[in-house]
């Protein structure tokens, strides 16, 4: 697709319009530049999902560390980039499936609904499709990537696709996401790990430090909470175990 002017007037805020679902279930129409970030992200999907015998994608719901909140999602690829989004220190609102995008690209009206909308600390938006990576250069696909690419533009939001990351990564996310439940740790020794963590530079040595007094049972959790919540740092890259090397952050 190109970018001269004629794109441009396609994707106007103004002749853009989104469909949203609020919180209390009521669907609410706008133009683009008058869609209320807040409720977006604390509203519903705007679709409805069903479960069926012999789907071909594993769908779900996902209880967000960040939000407190339950995230629906279509496939285990969508699930990993929730994790992730889950994890990010700078992530503070995360929604699927959050609006309908109907708009012309000069051709066509095309609808579209992303699968991801996260909002960052500092206010940025980021508005999120996830593909496999056997479909990322499909030319529909790659159309309707250029499409939502400038109507996220004109609205001052970042667009991504993504396809997964890194594999050590997205599991260790996956294995950390079971710990970033706080009340499921014994929080009376989150400051006895964090002290021991200066000292000790690694899982084990931080059990070890702490095992006159409490089994490694009880310690890990809380260790492996705190990489979660990012008030601990360790190399991801890599399989965690007891030599995996932490550090407390900054």
């Amino acid at each position: 697709m190109g970018t001269g002017a004629g794109d441009a007037d396609a994707t106007d805020c103004r002749t853009v319009r989104v469909t949203y679902r609020r919180a209390n279930e009521r669907l609410v129409e706008a133009e683009l530049d008058r869609v209320p970030v807040d409720e977006v992200a604390g509203g519903l999907p705007v679709r409805e999902f069903r479960w069926y015998r012999g789907q071909k994608h594993y769908s779900g719901w996902y209880h967000a560390s960040t939000t407190g909140r339950m995230v629906a999602y279509e496939s285990r690829l969508e699930l990993a980039r929730i994790l992730i989004a889950d994890f990010a220190g700078d992530i503070v609102e995360i929604a699927a499936q959050p609006f309908q995008l109907v708009g012309s690209d000069g051709t066509r009206i095309r609808r579209h609904v992303p699968d991801l909308f996260l909002v960052h600390a500092g206010g940025l938006v980021t508005v999120v499709d996830v593909k496999s990576p056997s479909r990322m250069k499909d030319p529909k696909v790659i159309a309707q990537f250029d499409w939502t690419r400038q109507v996220c533009s004109r609205r001052g939001w970042v667009y991504e696709t993504w396809s997964g990351a890194e594999p050590a990564v997205v599991e260790n996310v996956r294995f950390l996401a079971g710990y970033r439940r706080r009340n499921l740790v014994e929080t009376s020794l989150i400051a006895r790990v964090l002290d021991a963590a200066v000292d000790q530079p690694t899982i084990g040595g931080v059990e070890a430090a702490l095992a006159g007094h409490h089994s490694c049972e009880i310690v890990r959790p809380v260790v492996l909470h705190l990489v979660w919540s990012g008030q601990l740092v360790t190399d991801l890259c890599a399989p965690l175990n007891r030599a995996s090397r932490i550090r407390v952050a900054a």
